[in-house]
């Protein structure tokens, strides 16, 4: 939730925002008047309880006509309050329900859309396949080819975009997350394996219930959400808490199975494991004072950056249109590692930086050394996920469909150094 000092003081930067993000600026005008409208209730409320108060007292004092007067007028009065009261309420929830339409005021991120995003740099080698005298094959084929990955039985059991990852495709991904949770733990992280299921008011509070929500699988019967990440529930872990910080961010990396029902995805990346409905990751999560934000969001991006060179694959970094952020973030870095055989950039990890935004939705405060309390900035980064196979594979590709390790994934597979075809 935008803070509303700023959507009062500054409405023309939340206007902005919501131009660049190409959403409803009128949204800003209907808040302002509901806030207006239950400001103003609130004014009239309390002017006609202290005289409802002061005529009580009057009423105590008199007797005969003069009291039955008194009684009247309290009884119109108590309507008149009663009814300013419900004016402000109704004002409230109105101003509640516009304020959760608004998504994060956007910081420094370029205007635009999808396609309008800002190349910040590149790195690593992009092989030159043709000069090696063979022609790549795409993940999937290489993947069946290891005996890796099985689309059809995926499909068989449980649908279309469903698959099974086995023998050195299981093995494969459980030694990239190890290596990002040993990563994250080397710099601080607190591992979590959290949970996949969440109530409505964690799934809300981060933000995850806008427009997008389509894309999230929600369980009526229990009326819960399966997360499609574990920024989810690591958000809502310290929900309606004040947080000690004197001691520096806190830092949670979690490990979870991560569910997304890609829908309005149709016809897109159908083949192998690019974007499926079922995958596992480890992501970052930071809480941090809001002054600290930003330079927390560099520090997210260089720990990615550092997993993205221990599997060796070139990739760069953009900076996120304003159009293509989620509702949550003020400003997002993806890196995109460069897939062969598409010739294209594919995303493997982004962070986003969501300043005080879910912190609010979730009454996640901190004490300032006044003694008051303020919500703190939240922020998110995926250090490893089963995506990251699909690059892998390619990009270590060899001539007879054997797979060289990354150096540093090697220590997490018994030291094997190339994946081998099967018979």
């Amino acid at each position: 939730m935008i803070d509303l000092r700023l959507l009062r003081d500054n409405p023309d930067v939340v206007r902005a925002s919501q131009q660049a993000r190409g959403d409803n600026p009128d949204l800003v005008d209907a808040a302002l008047d509901a806030d207006a409208r239950r400001r103003s209730s609130l004014v009239d409320f309390e002017t006609l309880r202290a005289e409802q108060k002061a005529l009580g007292k009057q009423v105590a004092k008199a007797s005969g006509d003069e009291k039955a007067e008194l009684l009247g007028r309290t009884k119109h009065l108590a309507e008149q309050v009663k009814a300013r009261q419900a004016d402000a309420h109704g004002a409230e929830r109105e101003l509640d329900d516009l304020l959760y339409q608004i998504p994060n005021v956007v910081e420094g991120a370029p205007a635009g859309g999808e396609e309008d995003f800002v190349v910040l740099r590149h790195e690593g080698r992009v092989r030159d396949f043709a000069a090696e005298g063979f022609a790549p094959r795409d993940h999937l084929a290489l993947g069946e080819g290891l005996g890796a990955i099985d689309m059809a039985r995926g499909a068989k059991v449980s649908g279309a975009r469903f698959y099974f990852l086995t023998g050195i495709g299981a093995r494969l991904e459980l030694a990239l997350l190890n290596a990002a949770m040993d990563q994250a733990v080397a710099e601080g992280f607190t591992p979590m394996i959290t949970p996949t299921l969440v109530n409505p008011e964690t799934m809300r509070g981060t933000g995850f219930l806008g427009k997008h929500a389509d894309e999230v699988y929600h369980l009526e019967k229990d009326d819960q959400y399966l997360v499609g990440t574990s920024e989810v529930a690591l958000a809502g872990y310290h929900a309606d808490e004040i947080i000690d910080l004197s001691g520096g961010p806190k830092r949670y990396a979690g490990w979870s199975a991560c569910y997304r029902r890609e829908a309005g995805s149709a016809g897109r990346d159908t083949r192998g494991i690019i974007r499926v409905h079922q995958f596992h990751k480890v992501e970052m999560f930071s809480y941090c004072p809001p002054e600290e934000a930003a330079a927390e969001h560099e520090r997210l991006l260089g720990w990615e950056e550092a997993m993205l060179r221990k599997v060796e694959l070139p990739y760069r970094v953009i900076d996120t249109a304003a159009g293509d952020l989620g509702s949550s973030a003020a400003r997002k870095f993806d890196c995109e590692a460069w897939l062969p055989t598409q010739e294209r950039f594919l995303e493997l990890t982004s962070t986003s930086n969501c300043t005080t935004f879910q912190a609010r939705r979730l009454a996640v405060r901190e004490r300032t050394a006044e003694g008051s309390t303020r919500p703190v900035a939240t922020l998110n980064g995926t250090l490893g996920t089963t995506r990251w196979i699909v690059a892998i594979l390619e990009n270590h590709q060899q001539a007879d469909g054997s797979v060289r390790v990354p150096e540093g994934l090697r220590p997490y597979l018994g030291g094997l150094e190339v994946l081998e075809p099967v018979a």
